[in-house]
């Protein structure tokens, strides 16, 4: 009897032999890699590894000197972060991109009115933009029922970094660019946030790319992990072919 062949995942995101140099010193140096449908994907690297150039030229803040980009098939080395963010690409920073006089629901609105159809139909629209259900799903998800309608900015960092990541997700989007979640976080935090993402990621079923510093969570969250070191690739595998890498261990954990 034939067994059913299994379903075959799609390529969310595709970097081919991505080069950037300032000046002399080349930042990223031929980086290629893929991202799944639905794959949680962590980069992490030394500082001066190249992580945040490479997060910079998938984002459109930075045009590579060489290399492709590709976004579900579709050529986006060129595309510019407003471009992306309507193709589906969603982000969050390093540092802090809140409203602080704004309620955190009104964040979360805000975050997607501009996905919303034309001009004219957002006029005409629910003072919310009808967003308001979208908002409150997301709201009891990240567990802020009893801060929606507070001031962003009279929240705790930690707090406000769970809004900061929630408005990543409004417009939901296919693939989002987490930079350094975990940042600035309480410990206690910490793992909250990855509980958070795990569950956007089974129940939305987008793909993640993760930077972050901290190897406890990337370990936790991540399918697989990229490891850079000097502009380059040193290893893709899982938490598991990671930890047991001696060039990975040698080069970036120091045992």
């Amino acid at each position: 009897m034939n067994l059913p062949s299994k379903p075959v995942m799609s390529t969310m995101l595709k970097v081919r032999d991505l080069k950037k140099s300032y000046g002399a010193i080349q930042a990223v140096g031929g980086v290629s890699f893929e991202v799944m449908e639905g794959e949680i994907f962590g980069v992490i690297g030394p500082n001066g590894s190249g992580k945040t150039t490479l997060f910079n030229s998938m984002l459109g803040q930075i045009t590579p000197d060489s290399g492709q980009i590709e976004l579900k098939g579709q050529d986006v080395t060129k595309l510019g972060p407003l471009e992306l963010n309507h193709l589906g690409v969603g982000r969050t920073f390093q540092t802090l991109q809140v409203f602080g006089k704004m309620s955190v629901r009104d964040n979360l609105i805000v975050a997607a009115q501009e996905h919303q159809g034309s001009m004219i139909s957002r006029i005409f629209a629910p003072s919310d933009s009808g967003l308001g259900p979208k908002a409150d799903e997301l709201i009891d998800l990240f567990n802020m029922r009893h801060v929606a309608d507070k001031k962003a900015g009279e929240l705790s960092y930690g707090q406000q970094k769970l809004v900061d990541i929630a408005m990543a997700f409004m417009s939901k989007p296919d693939l989002v660019l987490l930079d350094e979640p975990c940042a600035g976080v309480n410990p206690s935090l910490v793992g909250g946030i990855s509980r958070l993402l795990k569950e956007l990621n089974r129940k939305n079923g987008g793909s993640f790319v993760v930077i972050e510093h901290n190897m406890d969570f990337v370990m936790d969250l991540c399918h697989r992990v990229m490891v850079m070191v000097e502009g380059k690739v040193l290893a893709i595998g899982t938490p598991e072919d990671i930890r047991s890498n001696r060039q990975v261990l040698d080069a970036y954990l120091g045992n």
